[in-house]
């Protein structure tokens, strides 16, 4: 009998967004086939402590095992006990490549994008840098520093954006020069680095990502918000949004979505899955949003649901990404450091 794969699911972690990603975790601990894997779920605290089990040769310590006070503090050979992890952590301090950098330390295979591209698709004022300078399109944006005055040469509505943080916490949309000052102010209680956007009209649809490097893109889905746009409740609060797959959009249209979804996904060097967000305007110009390496990842989730309906359920979709995980840390020990 093939011995199973250890995996070690990361969960939780310091941001606010915490408990979304408990959820996700707790649904890729359920589906993951018992008879291939043995996982083992990790959750990390509010307060950034890391809930480990015992390292080899150690006792185990009284309840889930051990209790770290900082991440940095995880030994490699805490870390090393397993064959892949999975992290499922949203925002800082598990999407932005800080996690990933402690993996790579370790010496672990892990699903997901790297060091650079974790850190780099989180920050949304380099990302848009990036895709510029590849000929992407992306929304005009203006970028604040801690200290600096609401701007913005695009008139109204815009949004305001932290500019490293995700499920929409501290995004507003402000309609004039008071709810600007207002969202700016929010903002900067996030991050010390706000973007002002020009505000996108027309269609909001996500296409999901898969693989290394010959990714391939899922089918588009078109997010229908039950809101004034995509906020936080949108996305999380039962009735929030509606997804309907396939996209209502023109078959061209779809195509040219789902090949720019491919080609952001290269450009920022991203590897094993990602969400790439797009506006799709009136005029049928197609806007990259953003790119979210570590989505929503529960059975019902967007990135989820895109790839059931492009022939992968979710289970299969768990395999690959463990596959997708191990083949690029085969790979890399074949380089000279």
């Amino acid at each position: 009998m093939t011995a199973r794969l250890r995996v070690a699911v990361l969960a939780g972690g310091r941001s606010s967004e915490h408990e979304i990603s408990l959820a996700s975790a707790r649904s890729v601990v359920e589906a993951l086939d018992p008879a291939r894997y043995e996982t083992q779920l990790i959750e990390i605290g509010r307060d950034g402590a890391w809930a480990l089990p015992p390292a080899p040769g150690q006792a185990a310590l009284p309840g889930v095992g051990g209790t770290l006070p900082i991440p940095t503090s995880v030994s490699p050979s805490a870390l090393g006990a397993v064959d892949v992890v999975f992290p499922i952590l949203h925002g800082p301090f598990g999407e932005d490549g800080t996690v990933q950098g402690l993996l790579e330390l370790a010496g672990v295979p892990y699903v997901g994008s790297g060091v650079t591209a974790s850190a780099l698709c989180m920050d949304k004022d380099l990302f848009k840098a990036v895709l510029r300078d590849r000929g992407i399109p992306v929304a005009r944006s203006v970028t604040l520093r801690a200290g600096a005055a609401a701007e913005n040469p695009f008139g109204y509505p815009v949004f305001v954006k932290p500019a490293r943080l995700g499920s929409s916490v501290g995004i507003s949309k402000a309609r004039n020069p008071a709810e600007l000052d207002t969202a700016v102010a929010l903002a900067f209680r996030h991050d010390d680095k706000v973007l002002v956007e020009e505000f996108q009209p027309g269609v909001e649809v996500e296409v999901g990502v898969l693989g290394n490097r010959d990714p391939v893109a899922s089918v588009v889905g078109e997010i229908v918000a039950n809101a004034d746009w995509y906020d936080f409740d949108a996305k999380y609060a039962d009735g929030g949004m509606e997804l309907i797959v396939p996209a209502r959009l023109p078959d061209g249209t779809a195509e040219r979505v789902q090949q720019l979804a491919v080609a952001s996904f290269v450009a920022t060097d991203c590897e094993g899955m990602a969400r790439v967000d797009f506006f799709v305007r009136p005029d049928g110009e197609v806007v990259v949003n953003e790119l979210n390496t570590i989505p929503g990842f529960t059975a019902t989730s967007v990135y989820a649901k895109l790839f059931a309906a492009s022939g992968i359920p979710y289970a299969a979709l768990l395999d690959r990404l463990v596959e997708l995980a191990i083949r690029r840390h085969e790979s890399r020990k074949t380089l000279e450091f």
